[in-house]
């Protein structure tokens, strides 16, 4: 049994029916590969869309959107490579990465780098793309910019710091309590305890009143307030999440302060999409700038226990899950 097949939407995580089921190799067509997946991360999204909360999930399919593992069928100068990606489109409109063998379009199949092992690649996807599509479209960190981000601890949170700190950016990251930094980073980290400290007084007091020139909001509605006073003049905030969708908006301090809000769905980047941001990550994971989430056997399921790596993420777990097929 080496595929996952979700059949129809459940209520919630205990009434989810997980069929596993037997599948043969398939034959790669023209211009596809074909995967056997090694490991493949579990994102929060994959359990949102077998919980029918994504409403363009088609049924049934294989969930799943990351992926690492080896090409045993496609194009000569592919096969045997060892490779890692993510798509938008992947355990969404399509069947996805939960299952022994994917079948994917040879043109967004990338190498893995050497450095990162079979079992971390499968686990780097979502989170990197997301922290680098955000800060791609907010212009990238500046050795000696500011860099402030909501959610530090988060997988997005921390994916976004090991960038932003690689580029040379200054970096405060909030947490609701004080906790320190979880994650690498090629630079110091200012953790910010929104439980007792006022955000935008700490960033603005400690970059002599110049404040973030970009926001990487991972949480949302909780520090839009917040964030938005910590912003300099011509800054960028982002948002991937939120709790509650509407806030309260000042137009008139938008306006004057010449903000920009992006905000980025990365169920909307293909795999060819994921596979051009992955090119440009793998040299920074080469060179030891990046480094792939550590990935625990507390938290290393096989596909007959994936109802429990789906309920370990829906309960916010602090580590990187992922399955081996």
């Amino acid at each position: 049994m080496n595929t996952i097949r979700v059949n129809q939407k459940a209520a919630d995580i205990e009434a989810l029916q997980l069929e596993l089921l037997g599948v043969p190799r398939p034959d790669a067509a023209a211009d596809q590969c074909i995967i056997e997946v090694a490991s493949a991360g579990v994102n929060p999204s994959d359990v949102k869309a077998t919980l029918g909360l994504m409403p363009h999930a088609v049924w049934p399919r294989t969930p799943g959107r990351d992926y690492a593992g080896l090409v045993v069928d496609g194009p000569a100068a592919l096969l045997g490579l060892q490779v890692w990606g993510s798509g938008g489109e992947l355990g969404i409109r399509r069947d996805g990465t939960h299952g022994k063998y994917l079948s994917i379009q040879a043109s967004a199949v990338r190498a893995k780098p050497a450095s990162v092992s079979l079992l971390e690649a499968g686990a780097v996807g979502v989170p990197f793309i997301t922290a680098f599509e955000g800060l791609r479209r907010a212009g990238m960190p500046q050795a000696g910019s500011t860099v402030l981000v909501c959610g530090g601890n988060g997988k997005v949170g921390q994916a976004t710091i090991q960038i932003a700190t690689a580029l040379g950016a200054r970096v405060f990251a909030v947490e609701r309590t004080a906790v320190p930094y979880r994650g690498h980073a090629s630079g110091e980290v200012r953790m910010i305890d929104a439980s007792r400290e006022a955000i935008a007084e700490v960033v603005r007091d400690e970059t002599g009143g110049h404040g973030a020139d970009i926001v990487y909001n991972t949480v949302g509605s909780p520090y839009f307030e917040q964030a938005n006073r910590a912003m300099a003049t011509g800054a960028t905030q982002i948002f991937i999440s939120t709790i509650e969708k509407p806030v309260p908006f000042d137009i008139f301090a938008f306006y004057r302060g010449q903000h920009t809000y992006v905000g980025v769905d990365t169920l909307a980047l293909d795999s060819g999409a994921c596979a051009q941001i992955l090119d440009q990550l793998a040299p920074m994971f080469a060179s030891g700038e990046l480094r792939p989430f550590p990935v625990l056997s507390d938290y290393t399921y096989a596909l007959a226990n994936a109802k429990d790596a789906y309920r370990a993420v829906l309960q916010g777990a602090t580590e990187r899950v992922v399955l081996k097929p």
